[in-house]
């Protein structure tokens, strides 16, 4: 890896302080306070008129500096503020002030202690005796922008394209403080999904990532092998079927949050790896999962947001429960002017398609047909938050059928500002059912039909045993935190998206000066 002419200053900065015996990466820091925690001291220092000086030892990051003869100031920021802090020459010596000229740059983490004050402009500020360096940064924070201060250009940090950013997360994070809030209301986010579920005596668990069939979602799988074992795995696509044996294991209220896998394209709300939350609760149907969904949203945006409204793509959205009901039939027939129960096979489905002048693909099975009307022409209509519900058969494997109408299963999808944001059914417990369905579905592995399902021995030797009526739950963190911080992609509000290699992505083949 080629070195810039600026890195090669900062090898040799580096040297230099070496060769003066400071090291430009110490083993710890000796901070008294983080930032936040030194400024809440001094305020109440000065609420309650205490006598002394608070005295601290500060560390971060420098965001800024501007040196002005024999005096200097810097802003660094740790993970909890930023902060100001005041150099003079009277404190720290001319080789002091000189050693912060010339070996400091922004982006360098320093530690500075003395004692806080308030500036003439009102600034909370370290008034700094003493000074090291705790890490040179060889490369410098990306980009630029002047900013004026106290009538003084100051120089900081950006950067802005998106692609730079997506690769290089951590120079994003480390100049970008926005998108740190960002993740911070996602981690807000799951603390919150995970406090609602335990409030309602759910068992939080774990079920394996590498599974030998894979199964509970209509979704390609990645392939991996076990040398060991000598057999193929498959990085899960779902938790379904897993949590499912556990309810009839005798855990009435099962939940989990982790990363699901599947072999797919990529969108705006679409990544190989995703992180997804689902629960199954014993004795409840697909209306009591509704209720329990709008009330766990409304939880989320009160934790996180203090508020119900969002808002997202120019819309003001309203999660209060409860949310709107939409029969999926219904749905169609005013989005679409379609019948679907007019319809009930493929070629009749296309043939109607084809007479309102929808493009469709050619041959595809009734449910792909009635997945593209939903997906083209009914789901973009759903703003507000809204809940479609009863689907047919054919595309729901894994969800009990309606009494009465083998055709129509009891399952809903939760659309919030046209995007889908969650899925649940009545879970299907007949054993006899649900081997047939699989029958109907079985799948070669190599196939390319995303709609079929593998069929899973051991899952129909559970069901056997007896499950209890059971309602099911999943819904994608990525896109509900989109919506909580109005991102318009799933990149946003992922901390390392998946990404096309580039040819320039390798490695650095020294930091180390030519001798």
């Amino acid at each position: 890896m080629e070195r810039n002419e600026l890195e090669k200053i900062r090898l040799e900065k580096i040297a230099r302080m070496r060769a003066q015996g400071i090291e430009p990466y110490p083993t710890t820091a000796q901070i008294t306070h983080r930032n936040l925690a030194a400024i809440q001291a001094f305020e109440t220092a000065e609420q309650t008129e205490q006598a002394d000086p608070v005295a601290a030892t500060l560390a971060g990051r420098i965001r800024a500096m501007r040196p002005m003869g024999k005096i200097a100031f810097a802003h660094i920021e740790d993970g909890t503020a930023r902060i100001q802090l005041f150099f003079r020459i009277n404190d720290i010596g001319e080789d002091g002030m000189q050693r912060l000229k010339d070996d400091f740059d922004l982006g360098d983490y320093i530690e500075g202690s003395g004692t806080l004050f308030r500036t003439k402009t009102g600034e909370i500020s370290l008034h700094v005796h003493a000074f090291r360096i705790l890490a040179k940064a060889v490369t410098p924070l990306p980009a630029a922008k002047d900013e004026v201060v106290d009538g003084k250009v100051v120089r900081h940090a950006t950067f802005n394209d998106p692609e730079n950013r997506y690769r290089q997360r951590y120079a994003d994070l480390a100049v970008n403080p926005e998108v740190r809030e960002i993740f911070r209301a996602r981690a807000g986010v799951v603390r919150a999904v995970r406090d609602f579920l335990d409030a309602q005596d759910f068992l939080e668990v774990e079920t394996p990532i590498l599974q030998p069939i894979y199964g509970g979602a209509a979704a390609k799988p990645f392939v991996t092998y076990h040398n060991q074992l000598k057999q193929e795995l498959y990085l899960r696509i779902s938790f379904e079927l897993y949590l499912k044996r556990l309810i009839v294991g005798g855990f009435d209220r099962v939940y989990e949050i982790g990363r699901d896998f599947r072999n797919e394209g990529v969108s705006f709300k679409h990544n190989p790896e995703f992180t997804q939350v689902e629960f199954y609760m014993a004795y409840a149907n697909y209306h009591q999962i509704m209720e329990l969904t709008e009330n766990m949203v409304a939880y989320v945006c009160d934790q996180v947001l203090g508020k119900r409204t969002i808002e997202f793509r120019g819309h003001t959205l309203d999660v209060s429960p409860p949310w709107r009901r939409l029969e999926l039939r219904q749905g169609l027939i005013e989005a679409c002017g379609i019948d679907i129960n007019a319809h009930t096979t493929a070629e009749s489905l296309e043939g109607a398609m084809k007479a309102k002048g929808y493009p469709f693909k050619p041959g595809g099975a009734r449910g792909k047909l009635i997945d593209t009307l939903i997906g083209d022409y009914l789901e973009p209509t759903l703003v507000q938050p809204t809940f479609l519900y009863d689907y047919p058969r054919d595309i729901s494997p894994l969800a009990k059928s309606k009494p009465g109408d083998p055709t129509t299963v009891e399952r809903f999808e939760g659309f919030v500002a046209g995007m889908e944001l969650c899925n649940a059914f009545t879970e299907l417990n007949d054993p006899i059912d649900q081997e047939a369905r699989f029958q109907e579905m079985s799948v070669d592995y190599t196939s390319d039909d995303e709609e079929q399902h593998p069929m899973d021995e051991d899952y129909l030797r559970a069901m056997s045993y007896g499950m209890p009526p059971t309602g099911g739950f999943g819904m994608g963190i990525d896109r509900l935190v989109m919506l909580l911080t109005n991102q318009q992609t799933i990149r946003e509000v992922l901390l390392f998206p998946h990404l096309r290699k580039l040819e320039s992505d390798t490695p650095p083949t020294t930091l180390l000066p030519p001798l």
